[in-house]
């Protein structure tokens, strides 16, 4: 991370350890939002009732901290009116939680399907849930380890792989409509699958937005909505051989991204 965007770097004493503890308390979030998944995911796969009701019953501890993270950005905030990159940081975690927090719910979702599904009996389709949800799993991890490190160049390629999940998601969607073509009595068992899998493909969308929230912070710009190109990955990443006093930017003049035009 950049000296410009370090946390500990202020006089007060008080005012560092005020930002590095709602800090901590962010990534201890994304650790039990990461444990929620997994065990979600495993539920379903296992077909596990009770693990799905352990699940289901905790997200309130996801609820707890989102609340009480929001309070101690707002107390800092009110207290030290924050400039430049600690703005930045705090706006980023307050972001930040929204998403893991909706997270949790698309876990809590699954272990909800999961206490009320039973097995498919195909083994195509189970690869294809249990890949998705690792693949998941999997950007997850990275969004977190990117936020924890404030690594923008591996930020930028997590939100980039986003598209991989929804090209996942589409395949299991059309392999589930054969399924309950060939065989109807799976209809419904095939829907609780079918909104598993679209929850797990929104959670990789709200992994993504993490990745944005955390260049946000280090860079100092706003992403969304702009048209992530392939030569722009390939600048970040070379970024990281440059000398730690050059600060690692975005490119200029990223084109906007034609969907989020209206006319």
């Amino acid at each position: 991370m950049n000296k410009s965007v370090e946390i500990g770097h202020h006089t007060s004493q008080q005012y560092n350890h005020e930002l590095e503890d709602v800090r901590n308390l962010l990534l201890q979030m994304g650790g039990l939002v990461e444990s929620q998944l997994a065990k979600a995911l495993k539920a379903l796969l296992e077909h596990d009732s009770e693990l799905g009701e352990e699940v289901a019953f905790s997200d309130y501890k996801v609820n707890q901290l989102e609340v009480e993270i929001d309070e101690q950005c707002a107390r800092i905030i009110a207290r030290r009116q924050p400039a430049a990159s600690d703005l930045r940081l705090l706006l980023s975690i307050i972001k930040s939680i929204t998403d893991l927090e909706r997270i949790g719910d698309e876990a809590e979702k699954i272990a909800r399907h999961a206490i009320r599904t039973n097995d498919l009996n195909s083994g195509k389709l189970n690869a294809s849930l249990r890949h998705l949800g690792d693949h998941v799993r999997e950007i997850l991890r990275e969004s977190l380890d990117a936020m924890a490190r404030m690594d923008s160049p591996q930020a930028l390629r997590v939100a980039r792989s986003d598209s991989q999940i929804d090209q996942e998601f589409d395949l299991l969607s059309r392999q589930l409509l054969t399924h309950m073509m060939e065989d109807p009595r799976t209809i419904q068992d095939s829907l609780n699958v079918t909104w598993c899998a679209r929850s797990l493909e929104r959670i990789g969308d709200h992994c993504k937005n993490i990745c944005e929230y955390v260049i946000y912070f280090v860079e100092g710009k706003d992403i969304r909505h702009i048209n992530l190109s392939r030569q722009a990955g390939k600048e970040i990443a070379a970024s990281q051989t440059a000398p730690e006093t050059v600060p690692q930017r975005l490119p200029a003049g990223l084109d906007p991204d034609p969907d989020s035009i209206q006319s």
